[in-house]
């Protein structure tokens, strides 16, 4: 069937549906004129008259009634289907790719959105943790894990976690026949579990605040690790003191297997926020895992 000879069959069905060729032409968006003379020109290839037209009213012949009951349903199938298909194209879907630490990946991340993937299947996540500060433009991510503190100015910035706070934790079999620490430069007394920065490759210097006063002290020990997860192990077999998310360590706190030291020079920080570029706020996809992620305040 020619193109022309279909448009002819769906304007006819419009004509049959109204039973009016002014209310159907203005359907149609086209003028009397024209869909009359389309449907005489139907009926001349057909060679079957399919309307009968007075000047009040228009009607089915035998003909046009059997072409009509054909055709409507198969047409409102066809437009079913298409409605679905434009539906399906609004549907979230693509990969995302994020670079976060472990630390953001276990404690928040992860769990935020592990309940959004049966609810979006064809909204693909890739994790990359990675404990380094990463140009997500030049590396190919879509975004980015890090505290507030660590983002570029000209990114897109939406909190996704709350306050929390490094804390300095010891085992008692550590501390036993050790003076405890009363202010950060002890630390440099002591064995400390070392983190290694992935950007740059220098040791992470302990941060501590108290009363507005900032300090920054380099410490030293036996251990070094580049992920905060086997440092906890390391101060629970007493290799020393570890500088910790106070999150990870909150447990073992509570059982008396650590205890927490120069708490009072340990104020809590705004946490995690995910960051991207502009461009990538229209993405339905996207929208999905920011909304996911976004913190709720108590």
């Amino acid at each position: 069937m020619a193109r022309e000879d279909f448009n002819d069959l769906l304007w006819f069905l419009a004509v049959a549906e109204e039973r009016n060729f002014t209310k159907a032409a203005a359907k149609l968006g086209i003028t009397q004129s024209t869909l009359s003379h389309t449907i005489k020109r139907l009926e001349t290839r057909m060679g079957l008259r399919l309307l009968t037209r007075t000047t009040r009213s228009v009607a089915l012949t035998e003909a046009g009634d059997r072409v009509f009951h054909s055709l409507s349903p198969r047409i409102s199938a066809i437009r079913s289907d298409l409605a679905a298909l434009t539906a399906l194209r609004d549907m979230p879907s693509g990969t995302i790719r994020i670079t976060l630490s472990d630390h953001a990946l276990e404690t928040i991340v992860w769990p935020k959105l592990k309940p959004i993937l049966s609810k979006y299947p064809d909204i693909k996540i890739e994790l990359s943790r990675d404990n380094g500060l990463r140009n997500i433009v030049e590396d190919g991510f879509d975004a980015g894990v890090r505290l507030g503190e660590s983002i570029e100015k000209d990114m897109i910035a939406v909190r996704i976690g709350p306050d929390w706070r490094m804390l300095a934790v010891a085992s008692r079999e550590y501390l036993a026949g050790r003076s405890a620490p009363q202010h950060p430069q002890d630390l440099m007394q002591h064995d400390c579990i070392n983190m290694r920065q992935a950007t740059g490759g220098g040791l992470y210097t302990w941060e501590f605040e108290k009363n507005g006063q900032e300090l920054r002290v380099r410490v030293d020990g036996q251990l070094t690790f580049n992920t905060s997860y086997p440092m906890v192990d390391a101060a629970l077999a007493g290799h020393g003191i570890a500088y910790l998310p106070e999150d990870l360590a909150s447990e073992h706190i509570e059982a008396g297997r650590l205890v927490a030291l120069l708490s009072d020079w340990s104020p809590p920080f705004p946490g995690y926020y995910i960051y991207y570029p502009s461009r990538h706020q229209n993405s339905p996809a996207f929208k999905v895992v920011v909304d996911a992620l976004r913190h709720q305040r108590s």
